[in-house]
């Protein structure tokens, strides 16, 4: 049997380093610094979990229609890893536009508020 994978979409300093409670679950961690390289994995081999930051779009528009960093993974999830759980990270401000992922139909695992510790993300883990 092969170990889970989760795969840490790294995109700023406050996204925490989870790679010893990862270690410890007996996950195999993918560190990635963006969205589309995720995406990239995804399409390749279904993954466990994601762990990603959210990014609301204020003044740009990711993508076209959408209206933040993630929605584009979530659609791509629905083809390639239907079964992937979906943690969110979002800072104080942005949770209030966390919304728009309701626009696509993939349910997220769970949210937690930056910044988090990492009994927050096991508890999730253990939420499986």
């Amino acid at each position: 049997m092969s170990k889970p994978i989760v795969i840490s979409i790294i995109e700023s300093i406050l996204f925490p380093d989870c790679s010893e409670l990862y270690s410890r679950r007996g996950f195999d961690e993918l560190r990635v610094n963006s969205v589309r390289k995720a995406t990239a994995l995804i399409k390749k081999q279904p993954v466990d979990f994601i762990v990603v930051e959210f990014f609301y779009a204020y003044s740009t528009n990711y993508s076209g229609i959408y209206k933040s960093n993630i929605e584009g993974l979530l659609v791509s999830l629905i083809k390639y890893s239907p079964n992937t759980k979906v943690i969110v990270l979002a800072k104080k401000k942005e949770m209030k536009f966390l919304n728009v992922l309701d626009a696509v139909d993939y349910p997220i695992h769970g949210v937690l508020q930056l910044p988090t510790s990492m009994n927050s993300v096991e508890a999730l883990f253990d939420g499986r």
